[in-house]
């Protein structure tokens, strides 16, 4: 007989039983949730209460989601202030809302863990269940995969498309045979801001399992906190989290690390598999002309084709990145409003919003920086 629990610690959770189920996403292991969670990251403390949805017949886990009880839309990278705007000019409350996602991470990936259609359909049901027990004003999926998308659509949530820049590697065998597939001037442009790096006397070190020292992750908070004071934006992880996860998942990190006189400067966070490298985090003590792309961009995709990892998932927003090789790919989230008007409203626009999203992608494939179309 199945059992469907919620946890408000994931450390209930076997971590070898969630695992199995989570695939090789490295932000879907339960010890990227665990160092969000005991590090005080995502907790509820900060608008994170965790509710992680489990499905499990006798003693063998079968299923399981990551849900939050979220306080407030901050680090999650798809955008609902308006929505929770509209809801307080009527005069309702639309926090608290539940939400399936990896806090801080707009990352595409599995969002219901389970071994069959079946199973993930019964997790997604008890999902809507639990926030209309709850009196939530809402439920929201970010970042499946398409057909993860599509089985939520068909379960009565609405669906929203946005765009994210992504490289592809077909097997390159080196950066200069990955440019040669690019137009004569993105070629040109990417050589020179690679030069001006050099000519600075920047140097960089790619640093990934047991070459992952203390004293790097102390350099790189150092980076993370100045370029999050420059733009004057809130600091989602702290300096335990970054111990925590390369304790317990160094495999999975790439740390770029850039050199001036042998004196670290900058510093760029990846973490990958053998399917896809994610770029999350990045920051500087010295600002120098394309520091950010070659320590950002053109090393990651360095150590994509050295590993001959097929996928590079540069993060959020950035049509700079187009220029640089990042095709648009269309990204997916799912949502659930409770109130009926707000539905249908929500509904109306996001279908508007849809048309819109289909012509900006048209466009920016027309502007592709490859000397021919790459499938995306």
């Amino acid at each position: 007989m199945s059992h469907l629990k919620i946890h408000e610690n994931i450390a209930d959770i076997p971590a070898s039983q969630w695992n199995a189920l989570a695939g090789s996403c490295p932000f879907l292991k339960h010890a990227f949730f665990l160092a969000l969670q005991e590090s005080g990251c995502a907790t509820a403390t900060t608008g994170w209460q965790a509710q992680f949805l489990t499905l499990s017949e006798g003693d063998t886990l079968v299923g399981g989601m990551p849900l939050y009880l979220k306080s407030h839309s901050w680090g999650e990278f798809v955008f609902d202030w308006a929505w929770a705007d509209a809801y307080q000019r009527q005069g309702m409350k639309y926090y608290p809302k539940l939400l399936n996602a990896v806090p801080f991470t707009p990352a595409s990936g599995p969002r219901i863990l389970a071994a069959s259609p079946d199973l993930r359909t019964h997790l997604l049901k008890a999902a809507l269940r639990l926030a209309e027990e709850m009196g939530v004003s809402s439920l929201h999926c970010l970042f499946p995969f398409e057909d993860e998308a599509r089985a939520m659509e068909g379960e009565g949530m609405m669906l929203r498309q946005g765009v994210q820049f992504h490289w592809r590697n077909p097997g390159y065998a080196d950066f200069e045979d990955y440019l040669a597939d690019m137009s004569h001037d993105k070629r040109k442009r990417i050589r020179q801001e690679r030069r001006k790096v050099r000519e600075a006397g920047i140097r960089f070190e790619q640093l990934s399992g047991a070459q992952l020292l203390d004293e790097h992750w102390e350099f790189f908070m150092r980076c993370y906190e100045n370029t999050h004071l420059q733009f004057n934006s809130p600091m989602a992880l702290n300096l335990d989290f970054f111990r925590r996860v390369s304790a317990s998942m160094a495999e999975n990190i790439l740390l770029v690390i850039a050199l001036k006189d042998d004196k670290p400067i900058a510093g760029s966070l990846c973490f990958y598999s053998d399917e896809a490298l994610y770029g999350r985090s990045w920051g500087a003590l010295e600002y120098h002309p394309a520091l950010h792309f070659e320590a950002c961009y053109y090393q990651a995709i360095e150590f994509c084709i050295a590993r001959r990892i097929p996928l590079f998932e540069g993060g959020a927003q950035g049509e700079h990145k187009l220029s640089r090789g990042f095709l648009p790919t269309v990204i997916w989230s799912a949502h659930w409003l409770a109130h009926p008007g707000f539905y249908r409203a929500v509904d109306e626009y996001l279908r508007r919003e849809s048309k819109g999203m289909a012509r900006y992608v048209d466009d920016l494939r027309e502007r592709s920086p490859f000397k021919e179309e790459i499938d995306v």
